[in-house]
């Protein structure tokens, strides 16, 4: 019998990631993944900006940063008819190189630690293997497959072996089981839980069928007559598709709407050729490096994310359709939401009712990112398309003029969305202090900073030159600004009372007392606003709700 805290079933970048979130908690866990290694195909593309900050929180955002695109690719998102033929419309964005530097002169919506960063998946999960690894409570298997397991009440019981046969069975005894599984989790499927919400959704594009290539082509930039971009999309009648770039030199990921009647199940690579040639609208020499179909138009969300002591996380808790890239990045905050929960149990400091407010969390974001996904692809996916969009005639300069106005508008609804990035919130958590402000609309392009409990605390630059963020601790960080901040003796007393590892940090600067309304704000481990005021009246009972210790907290801190 093998004995460990957390047994995480998956490893892609949810699975990682709360590998990552436990190893540097003392936390024991064993990951096991079916898959030899991290991922070949790129699947996700695109890191959002609040991903980008918990990579910077955990210290290696500049490895992430300096892989996938060469720092000086731009990152424009275009759209064409055919890639050799007109160009529509284009959202241009600074390169990797220029948003370490841009980041710092930005404000309002924009104001961050981070910026967006374009990097194929298969980029990012080797390097949160290997910074899995570096733990030693962490112990990280790939070419292992999760057997059998059995809540047992009081712990997991589970039984894994090698994928391809060659050891015997080892049994496992852990306090916790997470399914990071993906969108045919067997540990879903074997708690009962289904998917609801939004699929089958039948679009043009991103709704249906869709042809995945991942692709070798050295010539492309050679031939490509327009300005370079990171992600090619063409609309035309006869295919419309987009075209990834992975690595800024000659590798990119290709996806194609599969029309009615076609079995893309059984194309080859020669059909896959074809497909390429209809977006790109000439014949250029193509490696396949492999192909597959996947389905587009899912919007949805495990019916719960949590039963006992098994939760979900990732593509096993909810399905996206890409657009906006939401999915990866979604899975990643779920890891950051469950791993200091399950340490602050696991570790003696919260009562284990706070596990109960991942799923209550989780959910709620996940519902509400999965509803822009799909708002995002019926913008995209439902713009009629004629045959008069290539003409070279008055019509067809007329059917472009249109649609030129239309996904210039597009681009910026899905890829500029500051609002879906930052404004995500915890509103209602039986582990948030709530203290009655009136919360800003929520908003896919607009993100309007605030410091009421339940959302990311608002990012500044300070005059050294380090982020706001950096000076927080890697728990539990009580903010105390403005000149004459009010003493802080009774939260640091009572952190000590229940265990909490917090650290006290002073600015005195009026900007930052200003910016979040109040002179103290309690920061959770996962950079999330747990309570804000101007005193330490309230400091046991708040402490007993966020640690999750139930209504009475909750009632206490009200009447303080």
């Amino acid at each position: 019998m093998m004995h460990t805290q957390v047994l995480i079933i998956g490893g892609g970048p949810s699975g990682l990631m709360l590998a990552n979130e436990l190893g540097p908690r003392g936390i024991s866990c064993l990951l096991v993944d079916a898959k030899p290694s991290t991922a070949f195909n790129p699947q996700a593309n695109a890191t959002q900006a609040r991903t980008m900050e918990h990579y910077r929180r955990l210290g290696f955002v500049q490895e992430i940063r300096a892989l996938g695109l060469p720092p000086d690719h731009p990152t424009d998102i275009a759209y064409f008819t055919r890639l050799t033929h007109h160009e529509l419309a284009r959202l241009s964005l600074p390169t990797a190189a220029q948003a370490v530097k841009a980041v710092r002169q930005m404000a309002g919506s924009w104001s961050a630690a981070e910026l967006p960063h374009r990097i194929s998946q298969k980029y990012v999960e080797p390097v949160l293997r290997r910074h899995a690894e570096k733990w030693p409570s962490n112990d990280i298997r790939y070419g292992w497959t999760l057997v059998r397991h059995q809540d047992c009440g009081t712990h997991i019981e589970a039984v894994v072996r090698p994928t391809d046969g060659s050891g015997p069975e080892v049994h496992v005894k852990a306090q916790y089981l997470i399914g990071a599984d993906g969108p045919r989790s067997g540990v879903r499927h074997q708690l009962g839980v289904s998917y609801e919400g939004a699929t089958g959704m039948k679009r043009s594009y991103m709704g249906g069928q869709m042809f995945a290539v991942y692709l070798r082509a050295p010539t492309f930039y050679e031939r490509m007559p327009h300005a370079r971009a990171w992600m090619y999309v063409t609309v035309n009648e006869e295919r419309r598709a987009l075209l990834a770039s992975v690595d800024g030199v000659s590798e990119f990921a290709f996806h194609a709407a599969i029309h009615e009647g076609e079995d893309a199940d059984a194309w080859s690579e020669v059909d896959a050729r074809r497909v390429v040639r209809e977006a790109l609208g000439c014949d250029l020499p193509i490696e396949v490096l492999s192909h597959q179909t996947w389905t587009a138009g899912h919007a949805l969300v495990a019916q719960k994310l949590s039963e006992g002591r098994i939760f979900l996380i990732g593509d096993a808790a909810h399905l996206f359709t890409p657009t906006g890239g939401l999915g990866y990045n979604t899975g990643v905050e779920d890891a950051v939401n469950l791993g200091w929960k399950l340490a602050a149990v696991l570790g003696g400091q919260a009562d284990p009712a706070l596990l109960d407010s991942y799923a209550w969390e989780r959910k709620m974001l996940a519902q509400r990112n999965t509803g822009y996904a799909r708002r995002f692809a019926d913008s995209v996916g439902l713009y009629p398309v004629t045959a008069a969009l290539e003409s070279d005639t008055p019509e067809g300069a007329a059917a472009r003029a249109q649609a030129s106005d239309y996904f210039n508008a597009h681009v910026r609804l899905e890829f500029n969305i500051p609002g879906v990035t930052f404004g995500g919130r915890y509103d209602g958590s039986p582990v948030i202090v709530a203290d009655g402000s009136t919360i800003p609309e929520d908003q896919p392009n607009v993100y309007v900073p605030t410091a009421a409990p339940g959302g990311r605390p608002p990012h500044a630059w300070l005059a050294d030159g380090r982020s706001l963020f950096d000076t927080f601790h890697r728990e539990w960080t009580l903010l105390a600004l403005g000149p004459t901040p009010p003493d802080t003796a009774g939260w640091e007393k009572a952190a000590q009372a229940c265990g909490a590892d917090l650290k006290v940090v002073y600015h005195a600067d009026p900007a930052l007392r200003a910016l979040y309304e109040q002179p103290l704000a309690l920061i959770r481990p996962d950079q999330i606003v747990a309570w804000r005021g101007d005193s330490d009246a309230a400091a046991h009972a708040v402490w007993r709700q966020v640690l999750g210790h139930g209504r009475d907290a909750a009632d206490a801190v009200s009447r303080n």
